[in-house]
């Protein structure tokens, strides 16, 4: 067919938890051949994926397939901005937290399928200091999380929920001042976070009403807490309710400059870097294409049952809080009890 379009694969052989030996045969099993002339490249070292996609945005290419976790989305969708060449997903990480967002499917040959349907949207993405993310980018304790995280050695909702327990209770806020187009105002805070999407990935949602398609950044900030809120905050995170825990103020903008005590970690979609005090972050409208879900139901972005009860218990636990903090190891051995039970998941 004359009117063919092109679509480039672009697979990272190593990232996620998924393995990639029968992917290829998905993809040439699956894919619309009538529709597309299609090529599958797997990335060899770390920035090939960038290097894959923007050749073929310079060649004309209509859509780049992202096949990995959220570092390989990231790199792609970075080089495609604010061109015609769209992005696609096929998720094979740990936190897929784009591809949730959108509502990809996890399962391959769907998520394929979704591919066929050639529905594009343009949408929005953000700018923190000259780096563009897609998700979520922020400071303080957000930045050091990401950094945790990074260092882990291990993936999943598990460990996430483990280092926000752990290392919750010992770090220390921050005074942030931050103006927008409505004045400056002073906070002190454990984080300062930015979110063009809903979550950060494996359905911790630190922005359950972002949306990606009104010129708008979601802005968190979480006031300090101690080890009684912790439970109930890293709970909130996977139950779509943190908008409404008491240590959260929320704001939509286009653009924040925030001023710190000093320089420190930021991240942009969970890539920790160092950055001086003083941070700009902004939102680019319409400024990526991306292969969407036709058949995506927002409706259907619910906990499960056992996430509400979870949130349930907490919130009775927030009830009894003058009992418990006089008898502070109960709240270690609550914590335990969370871990395991969201271990056996």
């Amino acid at each position: 067919m004359a009117d063919k379009r092109n679509i480039i694969f672009i697979m990272n052989p190593i990232s996620g938890t998924t393995r990639k030996s029968g992917v290829s045969k998905i993809i040439e099993n699956t894919l619309d051949k009538e529709y597309y002339d299609f090529s599958i490249v797997e990335t060899k070292y770390r920035g090939h994926a960038s290097e894959i996609s923007e050749a073929a945005k310079n060649n004309g290419v209509d859509i780049v397939v992202a096949v990995g976790g959220d570092g390989t989305v990231n790199e792609v969708a970075r080089s495609i901005v604010n061109s015609n060449t769209a992005l696609g997903i096929i998720p094979c990480g740990s936190g897929n937290g784009l591809a949730r967002h959108l509502m990809i499917p996890m399962d391959l040959h769907k998520a394929v399928e979704i591919i066929n349907k050639h529905m594009i949207h343009d949408l929005d993405y953000g700018i923190i200091n000259d780096n563009p993310f897609f998700c979520t980018c922020g400071m303080g304790f957000d930045a050091f999380i990401s950094m945790k995280f990074a260092e882990s050695g291990k993936r999943g909702p598990v460990t996430y929920l483990e280092n926000i327990l752990r290392e919750g209770l010992k770090y220390k806020p921050e005074v942030y001042e931050i103006e927008d187009e409505n004045g400056k105002s002073s906070y002190r805070a454990f984080l300062v976070s930015c979110a063009n999407a809903s979550q950060y990935g494996n359905n911790a949602y630190i922005a359950p009403q972002a949306s990606m398609s009104d010129g708008l950044l979601d802005v968190i900030i979480m006031e300090p807490f101690d080890m009684l809120d912790a439970p109930q905050i890293s709970i909130d995170m996977f139950n779509k309710t943190l908008d409404r825990n008491s240590k959260i103020k929320t704001f939509r903008t286009r653009h924040i400059h925030i001023h710190r005590e000093k320089p420190g970690y930021i991240h942009y979609d969970g890539d920790p870097v160092m950055a001086d005090a003083d941070v700009d972050i902004s939102v680019v409208n319409k400024g990526i294409k991306m292969v969407i879900n036709p058949y995506a139901d927002k409706t259907k972005r619910q906990p499960n049952m056992v996430q509400n009860a979870f949130s349930d218990f907490f919130n009775d636990i927030s009830n009894m809080r003058t009992d418990i903090s006089r008898q502070g190891r109960h709240i270690h051995i609550l914590n335990k009890i969370l871990l395991k039970r969201l271990n056996n998941l």
